[in-house]
């Protein structure tokens, strides 16, 4: 069995200086691990809008629950006067609202970029897609009172009066947030340092558009 016969001082000068001993490098000293970044996570927006958001998800699930076990009962009615309804205004209004969605995503990332000019222009565009979301549920807002429709006429009529304005609010409500938005947008007030207000208004009107893609097929358009 072979036995290191090498001193201690000459240990430590190979460790200091290795050339000098003849010795290669590599054999010394063993290879540092590498460095991955480190990804930070964050919650987008402030903590409260996502309290307020799962109150209202929690709020239009009850509606949504309460839509179907009455469905389940009349079946023929709500077939019936499913019909009836203005489907083609409630794809626009889908539309419209995806539209609007999108733009306040670009709005979101062109103050990442600290580009506000261009973000007020992307919020102006999601206000105008909102706008007309009202104009549009307006109209058939109208068409149905004309025909009859109230929330007594019929229990069908009553889930679609009902959810529908329910989530009309809604939007109207975003699209006060959205010009809040953009004016702060328009002043520079976003940007990588401080984007907890335009993420806060984001999420909720992303909020407003889950809705509808529920609502719109459920009320609209399955039987």
């Amino acid at each position: 069995m072979l036995r290191d016969t090498t001193c201690p001082e000459s240990r430590l000068v190979a460790l200091r200086f290795p050339r000098l001993m003849g010795m290669n490098t590599r054999s010394l000293a063993s290879p540092l691990p590498a460095r991955h970044p480190v990804t930070e996570y964050r919650l987008a927006g402030d903590l409260a809008i996502w309290f307020f958001i799962l109150a209202e998800l929690l709020a239009f699930g009850v509606f949504f629950a309460a839509y179907a076990f009455t469905r389940a009962n009349h079946i023929e009615l709500f077939n019936a006067e499913q019909h009836a309804l203005h489907r083609g205004a409630g794809a626009i209004n889908t539309a419209l609202l995806l539209t609007a969605s999108y733009f306040v995503v670009r709005a979101v990332q062109a103050a990442e970029r600290s580009a506000a000019a261009i973000s007020a222009r992307w919020l102006l565009g999601a206000i105008a897609c909102g706008g007309g979301f009202v104009v549009v549920k307006l109209i058939e807002y109208s068409a149905a009172f004309e025909e009859g429709v109230s929330l007594s006429s019929s229990p069908f009529h009553m889930f679609y009066l009902s959810l529908t304005f329910f989530h009309f609010m809604h939007v109207i409500l975003g699209m006060v947030i959205l010009a809040a938005l953009w004016q702060g947008a328009r002043k520079g007030r976003y940007h990588p340092g401080d984007m907890n207000g335009i993420e806060t208004g984001a999420a909720y009107w992303h909020m407003v558009d889950l809705v509808w893609l529920i609502l719109f097929p459920l009320v609209y358009v399955i039987h």
